[in-house]
């Protein structure tokens, strides 16, 4: 498969809310009901909030045949040396394919001084959870996060660098 790994660009705003949505409607169908996936993606997908995050943040994207196919979002590395990855996502379609581990070592290519990820994830997404895990990606700790009336039970993990 022939790919791009790429700096996003407001234009790609687009195709980035398409692939949150088939993500998270397909990742988290029977674990966060819809309703509140839909109001989540509305509001932390909009068009101003993509905007800030690509101003407070850096995100990779993932390219096939000129679509976007998945992308990554990465906060700045902190005195502390420590980043968050705040999301990676990728079209059902694309799932896979290793595409995730590159946008991950792409994105971890790209932090100066980072010594630490972090990440939070949903203990129920079996995915993610595997895919992290597969990456080294270690367990911090395990929360209940209110999200949006809906209790989750979230998991915090780190790769050390």
């Amino acid at each position: 498969m022939n790919y791009t790994i790429r700096n996003m660009k407001t234009e790609d705003i687009p195709q980035v809310q398409q692939v949150a949505k088939t993500s998270w409607n397909a990742t988290y169908e029977g674990i966060i009901p819809f309703a509140i996936q839909e109001s989540f993606l509305a509001t932390a997908y909009n068009d101003s909030m993509m905007k800030k995050r690509m101003e407070q943040s850096f995100l990779l994207v993932a390219e096939v045949e000129g679509k976007v196919v998945g992308f990554a979002n990465f906060s700045p590395v902190k005195e502390n040396g420590e980043a968050e990855l705040g999301a990676i996502y990728l079209d059902p379609s694309s799932q896979g394919k290793g595409l995730g581990t590159v946008l991950l070592r792409s994105g971890i290519a790209q932090l100066e001084n980072a010594e630490k990820i972090l990440i939070k994830v949903e203990k129920d997404n079996k995915i993610g959870m595997n895919f992290y895990q597969a990456k080294g990606f270690e367990l911090v700790s395990e929360f209940d996060d209110d999200f949006d009336g809906h209790v989750l039970k979230t998991v915090r993990m780190a790769l050390k660098l």
